[in-house]
């Protein structure tokens, strides 16, 4: 072959010599220089203070879904070197599911029933092995988080969907004294803001919403909205056919005492009654008839003769077995262009549907029967069976009642409470939770500042200019029962005290004495639970380990004779005497308690009863010149002088030190 034809280079001009050494000189400096640190871009964007902060500090995120995978991923990109992960489910305690991945880019298909927080921890560790990454899969409200263990942590970061965990971190956090960064994303929505102890408005400063409840009236005979139906064919008829009868999905249902839903809850027991019997035909061919008959048929038929009922409504109209099976399939489907799930299905194809599902889950059902009698199937929104089998019944129930259809999508939705969830809103917001760190750490954080923290808030596009809105955070509520109730540590041995020495040595004992100076009326709570008040003292005589206070539990204490007081919350923290300075039976810190304003109504004690000047002076935190009087086994003691100390944080604690005579 012909040799090539070798072309001389032009020599270079002098302007594109200077160009090559500007480009030589651009790649073999940062940030191109393949021998710079890997934070070397954090530290030129933060500063060396900052970054030095960022790298140092102990950062808690608790929940790892849709919000928590993109934040693990900007934290261990973003000079975080200290992580600890938690799950916060405490039904499932935050395992991967099928429906996660389209948005939850840390999880893939192998990962699916394994832990949310261990594989986000294996994951986010490709994107920078030099980062510790601590994962708990357990929940959040387990005791081994207890308020010591917050403390040791200079922020929290929450990416929660779950209303019981926010406020339950939420508190943990006002008490344990650490900034918090809220997080929540819905469909293109989305904000974050941060929550500072006596800086900023908490989580429960303003109400939230409540899950949706249901009258048993509107489900059983009044429906006017798909969501009824669909309640309707998720938690009454699925529980019966194929759960258990007995357990019904109560949160679904709502539970009054007036007449008409009492009514309704025992004409719901007959006809649970009247589905039992249809049970010895399951497996069957007649079975499907039997069960559409009963319910799409007789019971809109006796609901007909209640004409009362229909005096101002539409009355339902009852579909037959063999005219639907006669029927033709439709030929057309509203929604046939888009996916398949979307489609809304007609009453034919609902038919079809539903005689198909019934046989399907009725064979599983008696497969595991075969196993154990006790054996039932339980709804998953991420069962095909179980979703088609609901929506078509909840689509023929929608029918009966004149209501639009829904197409499987859409059941799906509603059924499993699904909040519609976007992964570039996750990031978005993902992405302020990280700013909001950073000014945390950057001494941003405090009432003079507040301003600097602002909530933000991710908007839908509208003819207004930005999808950002920035607005100051709010003071704390005035009345709010969790950030405005002092948190008090009361070290003590869970074991061997009494809830009698608790209220007669600490809550009713006087200022002066080093006690709380309440009155006898007090109520103690726990989470929801009644553990004592003036009326109720059955378990004065338990210790506090028997009432289940063990190490981390938070006490809520009210006096009955002061008005609209949102009490004191006492943080147990188990300590054996033996392990307490100078052999203590208890040691209290924490900060004076708030005073009750004056407007609030506190009720006037009388004369005597109040402490004197020096007594005033003994607050939480200060020294107290007397000791707490109280009986040991072997009979009176004595009580040395009060002592005081300093705690690990610098704080003041009090040391009472009592003797045998």
């Amino acid at each position: 072959p012909a040799e090539p034809e070798i072309i001389p280079l032009k020599p270079l001009g002098k302007a594109t010599i200077v160009r090559l050494r500007s480009l030589k000189e651009l790649l073999t400096n940062p940030p191109f220089c393949p021998n710079m640190s890997r934070e070397s871009h954090s530290t030129a964007i933060l500063g060396q203070t900052l970054h030095q902060r960022v790298s140092s500090c102990r950062v808690l995120m608790v929940g790892a879904g849709g919000i928590g995978c993109e934040l693990l991923k900007n934290l261990v990109l973003s000079g975080f070197k200290n992580i600890e992960v938690v799950s916060a489910n405490p039904v499932d305690l935050d395992t991967i599911d099928l429906s996660n991945l389209n948005r939850q880019f840390l999880f893939q298909k192998q990962h699916i029933k394994k832990s949310k927080a261990h594989v986000a921890k294996e994951s986010a560790l490709r994107f920078n092995p030099s980062v510790n990454i601590v994962s708990h899969h357990a929940n959040i409200k387990d005791k081994e988080f207890s308020i010591e263990w917050f403390k040791g942590f200079d922020l929290v970061l929450n990416a929660l969907d779950n209303l019981d965990a926010r406020r339950y971190v939420n508190m943990m956090c006002l008490a344990a004294d650490v900034p918090l960064v809220e997080s929540g994303t819905t469909g293109y929505l989305g904000q974050a803001y941060v929550i500072k102890k006596d800086v900023t408005e908490c989580f429960d400063c303003s109400p939230k919403e409540t899950p949706k409840t249901y009258p048993v009236c509107t489900i059983r005979s009044t429906p006017s909205a798909p969501i009824h139906c669909i309640v309707w064919a998720k938690s009454y008829l699925f529980s019966q056919l194929f759960g258990n009868a007995e357990e019904d999905d109560e949160d679904a249902f709502e539970k009054e005492t007036s007449d008409e839903n009492v009514q309704e809850l025992e004409a719901l027991a007959r006809e649970t009654e009247e589905l039992k019997k249809i049970e010895d035909a399951i497996g069957t061919d007649s079975y499907a008839k039997k069960v559409f008959d009963k319910i799409f048929t007789r019971d809109i038929e006796r609901l007909l003769t209640m004409d009362e009922m229909w005096k101002n409504r539409s009355p339902p109209k009852p579909l037959f077995f063999d005219e639907l099976e006669q029927s033709m399939a439709s030929t057309d489907s509203n929604g046939a262009g888009g996916l398949k799930d979307q489609h809304i299905w007609s009453i034919r194809d609902n038919f079809d549907m539903f005689k198909d599902s019934l046989q399907r889950l009725s064979s599983r059902l008696i497969d595991a029967k075969k196993e154990s009698e006790k054996n039932v199937l339980v709804f998953d929104k991420d069962d095909d069976d179980a979703m088609d089998f609901v929506t078509a019944a909840s689509n023929l129930r929608s029918a009966n009642f004149r209501i639009a259809l829904k197409s499987r999508f859409d059941v799906k939705s509603m059924a499993g409470n699904i909040i519609p969830a976007i992964a570039t809103t996750n990031a978005v917001i993902a992405g302020i939770v990280v700013m909001q760190a950073y000014k945390i750490l950057n001494g941003q954080l405090s009432e003079t500042k507040r301003v600097r923290t602002q909530y933000t808030y991710l908007k839908q596009v509208t003819r207004r200019p930005g999808l950002l809105v920035l607005e100051q955070n709010s003071e704390p509520q005035p009345h709010c029962a969790v950030c405005r109730t002092t948190n008090i540590a009361l070290k003590i041995d869970v074991h061997h005290t009494t809830l009698k020495f608790l209220i007669d040595n600490i809550l009713v004992a006087s200022a002066e004495s080093g006690g709380f100076g309440m009155s006898e009326e007090v109520t103690i709570v726990e989470g929801e639970r009644l553990l004592y008040d003036i009326e109720f003292d059955d378990n004065v005589n338990k210790t506090l380990e028997e009432l289940g206070l063990d190490d981390g539990k938070v006490v809520n204490i009210k006096d009955d004779n002061v008005d609209d007081d949102n009490g004191v919350n006492l943080v147990l923290q188990h300590a054996a005497s033996a392990t307490l300075k100078n052999d203590a039976l208890f040691e209290i810190s924490g900060p004076t308690r708030k005073p009750v304003p004056e407007s609030l109504g506190k009720r006037k004690r009388e004369e005597e009863d109040e402490p004197t000047n020096d007594a005033k002076k003994a607050t939480l935190g200060e020294v107290s010149p007397h000791a707490v009087p109280t009986q040991s086994a072997n009979g009176v003691i004595e009580l040395n002088d009060d002592e005081t100390t300093l705690d690990e944080d610098g704080r003041t604690v009090k040391v009472w030190v009592l003797e045998d005579d």
